[in-house]
């Protein structure tokens, strides 16, 4: 397939910028892949969906405050978001504003990019002091002072202290994630009480979310793109609920790409294509044609044009059928990406 089959435009009005107050108060829309059927309702409803006995999966990887503001001894304002830890206090990064040097940081942390290729850059940090003599200080136990959460460039906005609980689930439990699995920001600990109490089996693993979800798809034919690897960890009582759900034709509903990815390659890498319990590594592409093996319904969001989430959405729904629900979503003035509204595909 051509990356331009995945184009559409989008109003710059429609891009959210700002989370509601209210997580659950966002819009959902739900499309029925076999009836084509489609309804608007609020995503505190999707429980009207769902049925005793379904696994709602969820990603419970944490977002951290990556991205280091800092200035270069010229003056000039440089920014690094790290991406993956090389060694102690030696990061791959992301960078703008420097090509190579010292970019200096709050406590009196300087970086030394070292190393260049493309915006990509080795970023090693020297800290003056630790917090007891003879330790090594490390720059990951700054981060909560220093750095600020990643926001995808499309929000047109700084950072600020309230994006540090709102660009996060209220289930995120382990650090370790680059950007937030946005299809779960809408839930809120009320909505998944609920859930519960109606039978619905809610599960958590863990995929931390790295470069691939801002690494742009630039092959016009799409099965050139390599998607960089991710962490994923899917605990025994995951593990289980889904295959029992599975052998005894229950739905699994996977809460965004996040969770379909690491389900999905979990299942591909097994001999018996059951979800093996344990750590693993994901770097599967999944876009038209990929047939699931797990994934029954997928709660996603409105993706960007030409991105790889939407490609699965489109491996999911169809893609005509996600490329008409997203012009009527437009249409009814739903807002689009990660502080956007949602979809509820079945």
């Amino acid at each position: 397939m051509k990356l331009s089959d995945f184009d559409y435009s989008i109003p710059e009005n429609q891009i959210a910028q700002h989370p509601l107050k209210d997580r659950d108060t966002s819009r959902l829309y739900v499309m029925d892949r076999k009836t084509e059927k489609a309804d608007h309702r609020l995503f505190r409803d999707i429980g009207d969906y769902l049925c005793p006995g379904d696994v709602l999966v969820l990603n419970d990887t944490k977002v951290v405050p990556v991205r280091l503001l800092g200035v270069k001894p010229s003056g000039g304002k440089a920014e690094i978001t790290l991406l993956k830890e090389l060694s102690g206090n030696s990061w791959e990064a992301l960078v703008k504003g420097v090509h190579e040097g010292k970019v200096m940081l709050a406590h009196g942390i300087t970086a030394r990019v070292l190393r260049l290729n493309g915006t990509r850059a080795r970023v090693d940090f020297e800290i003056a002091s630790g917090l007891h003599e003879g330790e090594v200080p490390d720059i990951k136990g700054f981060l909560i002072d220093i750095g600020v959460m990643p926001l995808p460039g499309y929000i047109k906005r700084g950072a600020v202290k309230a994006d540090s609980e709102q660009y996060q689930t209220v289930y995120a439990k382990k650090d370790g994630a680059v950007a937030a699995p946005t299809a779960g920001l809408h839930f809120t600990d009320r909505l998944i009480t609920s859930l519960r109490e109606k039978g619905i089996n809610v599960q958590t693993i863990t995929l931390h979310v790295g470069y691939g979800t801002f690494k742009p798809v630039t092959s016009e034919d799409i099965r050139d793109h390599q998607m960089e690897t991710e962490s994923y960890e899917i605990s025994v009582t995951a593990a289980s609920a889904v295959n029992d759900a599975k052998a005894e034709g229950r739905r699994i509903i996977a809460v965004g790409t996040t969770v379909t990815r690491a389900l999905e390659t979990s299942a591909s890498v097994s001999p018996s294509g059951r979800i093996e319990a344990g750590n693993g590594k994901s770097s599967i592409f999944i876009y038209p044609g990929y047939r699931f093996r797990m994934v029954d319904a997928l709660v996603t969001n409105f993706h960007l044009p030409g991105s790889t989430p939407m490609m699965l959405a489109s491996a999911f729904s169809g893609l005509a059928l996600l490329k008409r629900a997203y012009r009527i979503a437009q249409h009814e003035g739903y807002r689009f990406y990660s502080y956007g509204d949602a979809m509820l595909l079945l």
